[in-house]
C-alpha cells in the first residue's frame, strides 16, 4: 500500500470520536471517554479504527487531534497551582478587571474566581513605557529573592505579565531566564508570547490560563506521544487549534490555552464543507454532543472568526461574566446542553437542563453504568426518539428501565407527571435553551438567525435539530453524512496554519512605515517557522499569508477588522486603507465619521497551507422516490400528549433521491435524524438528509 491513511480524534465530555480516512474512504466509530486517562480512550479508538480498516499501525501516516482537556480544566478549576508575577502596582488587576460590567442593575454582581489568587500573585519593580522605553530597569537581584517564595507556595508553573511587555519583552525575558535556571521543571509562560498586545486584564488573564493548564496538556501530551510510540503507530500528530489550523505538540504544549476550542473549530470547518457543497451562503451550524452544543456562524464559507472569547462563564447569556481569552478562535456560542445534561428541578418548581453533565462517568441512566440522574439522552429514550437496540452501534446496551425510573424520580414525582410528560418536559427545556443561545449569538454578531439553513452534527444534534428549525422559524435543516462524528472528520480537512497577533498603535496619518514594515515581517517569519515545523520543512512557495489590521475612529473602544493588500505598507497604501476601513464601517454602523483621524491597533498575520479547493456542487438531484420504512415504532407527540406510531428507516438504506414525510425517525450508526411533521427529508445526492419545511416546498 503506498498511501497512508489519516485519522481524526476529538476527545468530549462524553464520548471520543474517531474517523479513519483512506483512499477517499470512512470508517468512523464512538468510544466512552476515560476522564482518569483520556489518551486511553483516544488510543482505544485509533485501535479499533485500525483493526476494522484491517491496516496496521505502520500504515497510518498523519493522527489529528482535538480536545477538550484544556478547556474543562479552566470550567472545573482543575489545573496547575499558578503564580502571577507581574508590575508593582498590578498585582490586583485580575480582580480589577476593565471598566465595564455585564449587568449594571445587579446589586451583587458575581464575577468569576482568578485562576492565581492574591496570595500568589507577585510583584516586581520595573516600567516600559507604551512606546517600548525602559522606564525603570528589572533588577536581576529581586528575581532572583522572589524564587524561595515561589517554591515555598509550592508554584507549579508562573505565568509573568508585565506592563506593555508587548513592545519591549527583555524584562519578561530575564524573568524566565532567571526561573529556568532556579525553578526546572516548571513551566514558565510570557505574556508577551503568550498573547502579545494592549490591554492588561485580557493579556494578564490569558497568560495566567496558559500557565494553569500547561502542567496538564504537557503531561497528556507526553504520555500521547509516548503510548502511540510504544505501539508502533510511527506517524506525525498534529493538534487542532481554535482557529481552526493544525500545528505541532510541541507548539501545543507551549500554547496550551489555543486549544481550548479545538474540537468545536474542527466541527465549524466540518460545516463548512457541507455549505460548500449544498452552495449555502449563509448557514447556522448546530454541534450538539454528549456534554455542550455549539452554534457557529458560516458567511459565504467562512466561519465567523474572533480574536477574543470568554471561558467559565458564571451566567450562560451574559457577555464579560466570565474569564476573557485574547487568542484567534473560530467564533461561536457554547453552552452546557448536551445528551448527557443533567435534569432537575429547582427551588421555584421548574425543570433546568445543565449545565452540568453526567458524562461517560457513570453517564446518563440508561447507560446502566450506576447513573440516577435524569438527563437529556434519559428523555429522548422515554420519548421514543432513541431506540435501546443499535445505540451507539450496538457498543453501549440501553436501560429503558432505569431510565424511566431517573426521570419519574428526578423530574416526574416532584411536579407530579407522567413519565412521558417528564422526559417530554426535560426535552422541551433543553431545545429552548439552545435555541435562545443560537438568537442571542446571532443577535451580537448582526444577523438574522432564521434567515439561514442549520447544519446539524454531533451525536445529539440531529435528535434535536427539527424542534430547534422550528423554534428558530427555520425552512431547512441538513443531517450530513458522519454527522455523529463531525468534529473529527474536520480535523481532517483542517490546512497547517498559524496566526500571530501583535498590537503596534499607530496613526494613519503619522504611520512609522520602517517600524510597521519590520514587525509585520518578523511576525510573518515567526509564523511560517512554525507551518514549516508542523509540514516537515515545506517550501515557502507552498504557503499563504493573509495580513489583517484591527482599526478605529480615533479614541473610540471598537476595532474593525481590514484585510491588508499584498506588498510593502508605504504612504501610497493610507488612502487604500482609509477608504476600506470606511467602507467596512459604514456597512456595519450605516454611515461613516468625516473628519476624525483613523488608528491602527492590532496587526494579524495567518500563514497556511493553501486552502483546498472550494468542494464541488452536489450533483443533480435523483428523481424523487418514495422511501420504504423498516418498521414503526411509538414516539411521543406533543400536540397529542401521548405516544403515536411513526415509520423508521435505516439511513444506510435510503439512496438518493428518497422523500421520507415527517413525522418519522431516520436511524444510523452514530446518530438519529427526528424529522418532525412540519417537515420533509429528501436525501440528496451526496446522501445528506436535506429538511424542508413542507410549506416551503409545495
Amino acid at each position: 500500500m503506498t498511501t497512508k491513511a489519516r485519522i481524526g480524534v476529538d476527545i468530549g465530555g462524553t464520548f471520543t470520536d474517531g474517523v479513519l480516512e483512506l483512499d477517499g474512504r470512512q470508517i468512523s466509530l464512538k468510544v466512552l471517554t476515560t476522564h482518569d486517562a483520556p489518551e486511553r480512550g483516544l488510543r482505544e479508538a485509533i485501535d479499533r479504527l485500525v483493526e476494522e480498516a484491517g491496516l496496521a499501525p505502520s500504515d497510518i501516516g498523519l493522527i489529528v487531534h482535538g480536545t477538550t482537556l484544556a478547556t474543562n480544566a479552566l470550567i472545573e478549576r482543575k489545573g496547575a497551582r499558578t503564580a502571577l508575577i507581574t508590575t508593582e502596582g498590578f498585582r490586583d488587576i485580575l480582580e480589577i478587571r476593565g471598566e465595564d460590567r455585564y449587568d449594571h442593575h445587579a446589586i451583587g454582581l458575581r464575577l468569576p474566581e482568578p485562576l492565581v489568587p492574591r496570595s500568589r500573585r507577585h510583584v516586581l519593580v520595573e516600567r516600559v513605557s507604551a512606546a517600548g522605553e525602559v522606564l525603570r530597569p528589572l533588577d536581576r537581584d529581586a528575581v532572583e529573592a522572589l524564587v524561595p517564595r515561589l517554591v515555598d507556595d509550592g508554584v507549579e508553573a508562573v505565568a509573568v505579565g508585565f506592563l506593555h511587555s508587548y513592545r519591549n519583552d527583555a524584562h519578561e525575558q530575564l524573568v524566565r531566564e532567571v526561573l529556568d535556571r532556579r525553578l526546572p521543571g516548571v513551566p514558565v509562560s510570557l505574556s508577551s508570547e503568550v498573547s502579545p498586545e494592549m490591554r492588561e486584564y485580557e493579556r494578564f488573564s490569558t497568560t495566567c490560563a496558559n500557565a494553569y493548564v500547561q502542567p496538564l496538556m504537557m503531561g497528556y501530551l507526553g504520555r500521547l506521544q509516548e503510548g502511540l510510540a510504544a505501539a508502533s503507530y510511527d506517524c506525525q500528530l498534529l493538534m487542532m487549534l481554535s482557529s481552526g489550523g493544525l500545528t505541532t505538540v510541541d507548539m501545543s504544549a507551549r500554547f496550551p490555552v489555543r486549544l481550548v476550542e479545538s474540537g468545536p473549530a474542527g466541527g465549524a470547518l466540518f460545516a463548512r464543507s457541507v455549505a460548500e457543497r449544498a452552495g449555502l451562503a449563509k448557514v447556522l451550524s448546530f454541534d450538539m454532543g454528549g456534554t455542550t452544543a455549539k452554534i457557529c456562524m458560516i458567511e459565504n464559507g467562512e466561519p465567523q472568526t474572533a480574536h477574543s472569547f470568554e471561558v467559565a462563564r458564571i451566567y450562560r447569556f451574559k457577555k464579560g461574566s466570565g474569564l476573557p481569552l485574547r487568542i484567534p478562535v473560530i467564533e461561536l456560542v457554547e453552552i452546557g446542553a448536551g445528551g448527557g445534561s443533567i435534569a432537575r428541578v429547582d427551588a421555584m418548581g421548574r425543570i433546568t437542563v445543565g449545565p452540568d453533565s453526567a458524562g461517560s462517568e457513570p453517564g446518563p441512566a440508561c447507560y446502566g453504568r450506576g447513573g440516577t440522574d435524569a438527563t437529556v439522552t434519559d428523555a429522548d429514550v422515554v420519548l421514543g426518539a432513541i431506540a435501546p437496540e443499535g445505540f451507539a452501534a450496538g457498543t453501549i446496551p440501553v436501560d429503558r428501565a432505569a431510565c424511566e425510573a431517573a426521570v419519574a424520580d428526578n423530574i416526574g414525582s416532584r411536579l407530579g407527571l407522567d413519565i412521558p410528560m417528564a422526559a417530554y418536559g426535560i426535552r422541551e427545556i433543553v431545545d429552548e435553551n439552545m435555541t435562545a443561545a443560537a438568537r442571542v449569538h446571532a443577535i451580537e454578531c448582526g444577523m438574522d438567525a432564521s434567515a439561514r439553513t442549520m447544519i446539524a452534527f454531533g451525536g445529539a444534534a440531529p435528535l434535536h435539530a427539527g424542534r430547534i428549525a422550528e423554534k428558530l422559524k427555520l425552512d431547512r435543516f441538513i443531517v450530513p453524512v458522519r454527522a455523529g462524528v463531525g468534529s473529527a472528520v474536520g480535523f481532517l480537512l483542517a490546512p497547517l496554519g498559524y496566526e500571530i497577533v501583535r498590537s503596534l498603535h499607530q496613526r494613519l496619518d503619522r504611520m512609522d512605515f520602517d517600524l510597521v514594515g519590520a514587525t509585520l515581517g518578523q511576525m510573518e517569519a515567526e509564523a511560517r517557522a512554525v507551518v514549516r515545523s508542523a509540514g516537515g520543512g515545506l517550501d515557502d512557495a507552498a504557503l499563504t499569508t493573509q495580513r489583517i489590521i484591527h482599526m478605529r475612529y480615533l479614541g473610540q473602544g471598537h476595532q474593525i477588522a481590514v484585510t491588508l493588500p499584498d506588498g510593502p505598507i508605504v504612504a501610497g497604501t493610507v488612502p487604500l486603507l482609509r477608504a476600506s476601513f470606511e467602507a467596512e464601517y459604514a456597512r456595519l454602523y450605516s454611515r461613516s465619521v468625516p473628519d476624525v483621524d483613523i488608528e491602527v491597533l492590532t496587526w494579524v498575520v495567518k500563514v497556511a497551507t493553501p486552502a483546498a479547493p472550494p468542494a464541488a456542487a452536489s450533483a443533480a438531484q435523483a428523481e424523487p422516490s418514495a422511501a420504504r420504512p423498516v418498521g414503526r415504532r411509538p414516539m411521543f407527540d406533543e400536540a397529542r400528549g401521548a405516544s403515536v406510531e411513526v415509520p423508521v428507516y435505516e439511513r444506510a438504506g435510503l439512496p438518493p433521491g428518497a422523500v421520507v414525510e415527517g413525522p418519522a425517525i431516520i436511524s444510523e450508526m452514530e446518530t438519529t435524524t427526528l424529522v418532525p411533521a412540519a417537515f420533509v427529508a429528501r436525501i440528496g445526492a451526496d446522501l445528506v438528509i436535506d429538511c424542508v419545511r413542507k410549506s416551503v416546498r409545495s
